[in-house]
């Protein structure tokens, strides 16, 4: 049977998508529109604008702290893209040795990514990191030479992103958990005959039919590291000097504390650029999987 098209008579069925892409308009298209248009004004999200061209584009080209944070957002998503996701795909694996408990494994792993962020943040900020009431404070306190992860320069950023990773592997786990158990039986029973090993399995069996799976993750890893606001924001602010400024947390300085929301709509359009550039990778690989 053929798929019914407009020119067909489909465009009868038209009226009853029109409710889903107006309201797609209005949460997406116009609010992207309107964030074109901020970026090209020089506003203070009070008064009336004023036309301005690229001028907030050329000013973040010659502002440090704008290629600081992209420099942080890039080691972020290197990091999310890695260790994460790595940890993940190694404990989905053992997972599948778990006939009967693999579900309140799954649970104990779901459990740092349902807490909320404030409460996940409080939990490392004040009771782990802290040097002074925190189990980093105790340590120092009995001879272990540490140092305050959060406080200095060189290891501020990794601390943040240790915090979420901890909140986001289990997540990635469950996921790649549910993509392994669709794994063709048939194909891993004629691998163990065989002979082949849990590496050769994995990397001949099964992680060819995760593939795409992990691929979408790639991309929703980088577009959730460009979106990254709310750990930064509650453990560091940005800081210390500037060390954990992501582009995130520098549009919401611009907004809300020198008011340039020209600029900070500017910093939110470049944050859309990697986002699309993800998505874009994802769509050439999902076609060039499919011609094959």
């Amino acid at each position: 049977m053929k798929a019914t098209t407009l020119r067909q008579g489909g465009w009868r069925y038209f009226p009853f998508l029109l409710p889903a892409l107006l309201l797609s308009a209005a949460v997406v298209l116009v609010p992207g529109i309107l964030t074109v248009l901020a970026a090209l004004t020089d506003w203070d999200g009070v008064s009336a604008p004023v036309w301005n061209g690229f001028e907030n584009f050329r000013d973040l080209a010659a502002d440090f702290t704008f290629w600081r944070a992209l420099f942080n957002n890039i080691q972020w998503g290197i990091i999310f893209l890695t260790v994460p996701i790595a940890l993940a795909l190694l404990v989905a694996s053992l997972l599948r040795t778990r006939r009967r408990s693999y579900a309140v494994y799954q649970v104990i792993f779901l459990l740092p990514y349902v807490l909320s962020p404030i409460a996940n943040a409080s939990i490392w900020g004040n009771m782990i990191f802290d040097p002074i009431s925190g189990v980093v404070g105790f340590l120092q306190r009995h001879g272990v030479p540490l140092v305050d992860p959060l406080g200095r320069v060189d290891s501020a950023l990794y601390a943040v992103a240790s915090v979420d990773i901890w909140h986001f592997w289990g997540y990635l786990t469950v996921v790649y958990f549910a993509a392994m158990r669709q794994v063709p039986a048939d194909q891993l029973e004629a691998a163990y005959l065989e002979g082949a090993g849990p590496w050769q399995i994995f990397r001949y069996i099964t992680l060819p039919n995760i593939a795409p799976t992990v691929a979408l993750m790639f991309v929703l890893t980088t577009i959730f590291s460009f979106l990254t606001f709310d750990y930064v924001y509650l453990m560091t602010g940005g800081g210390p000097a500037r060390a954990t400024e992501l582009l995130s947390t520098l549009a919401y300085g611009f907004a809300f504390r020198t008011f340039e929301v020209g600029k900070a709509a500017a910093v939110a359009l470049c944050m859309s650029l990697f986002g699309l550039l993800a998505a874009c990778a994802y769509t050439f690989m999902s076609r060039a999987s499919l011609r094959r």
